[in-house]
């Protein structure tokens, strides 16, 4: 049980916390996403396009892998695209490209059965925060919206719009400046031991982890089998609208 502090705020990562998810660039299928870059003038056959996005994608990935800094979809689409066409893309080919990619990979996320009691539980006790990873700002927002989830959620903090993601400290401080609480007053729970345990413990707050595998050093008593059993390793406290 958490203890000593007045826990007012649970603060949420989302993919692989409240959604179950497939991080893969390639195998939800894009074909929709191959056939609007040959329409743009792109020359390549359908796996030529799956290891341009893979490759291009990931020296993103290396970039931030140095600091934590944040890459927005617009710009891998943009630099994928250039590639693709030989030339720089146009904003307006650029957001298309981009939302038919996600529009598929999307296809690869799934809705947990029972995740919207769990969340409602935890609202009726604690004000709810999400603090995400994403490439596109309104990509969390719309699940939370299509889950039924939104209500409960007082935010949605993205690394997108912050510039960094998790475990950078700059996200989880932007977090507690934007809910005006301290690190005391919150708990985080996700399923990544960095960015979801280690980022937010050093950042003051109390973390848990889910790892039913028990494949990381954490104390039993804040490993989760799943989000859960986080409502029963919380103390007691009951937010009314005007707490």
């Amino acid at each position: 049980m958490v203890s000593e502090q007045i826990v007012t705020h649970v603060l949420l990562d989302f993919f692989g916390t409240l959604v179950d998810y497939s991080p893969s660039r390639t195998e939800q299928g894009y074909r929709a996403s191959h056939a609007l870059a040959c329409s743009m003038g792109a020359r390549i056959d359908y796996p030529g396009f799956l290891r341009a996005w893979a490759e291009g994608s990931a020296r993103f990935d290396e970039r931030s892998a140095v600091d934590d800094s944040e890459f927005s979809m617009e710009e891998v689409t943009a630099a994928v695209l250039g590639r693709l066409l030989r030339r720089d893309p146009t904003a307006a080919e650029t957001a298309a490209l981009a939302g038919a990619y996600l529009r598929e990979w999307n296809t690869g996320v799934v809705y947990p059965p029972g995740m919207p009691e769990i969340v409602g539980g935890l609202a009726d006790r604690f004000r709810l925060a999400v603090v995400t990873n994403t490439h596109q700002a309104d990509l969390v927002p719309g699940h939370l919206a299509a889950m039924g989830i939104d209500r409960y959620v007082e935010t949605v903090v993205t690394s997108v719009e912050v510039g960094w993601r998790k475990p950078h400290p700059a996200i989880y401080r932007a977090a507690l400046r934007r809910l005006e609480i301290t690190p005391a007053n919150a708990v985080f729970a996700g399923d990544t031991y960095a960015a979801d345990y280690a980022g937010p413990a050093a950042a003051g707050m109390t973390a848990f982890l889910i790892d039913p595998a028990a494949r990381h050093n954490v104390p039993a008593s804040r490993r989760l089998r799943s989000l859960a059993d986080l409502a029963g390793r919380l103390p007691s406290y009951e937010h009314t609208p005007d707490s």
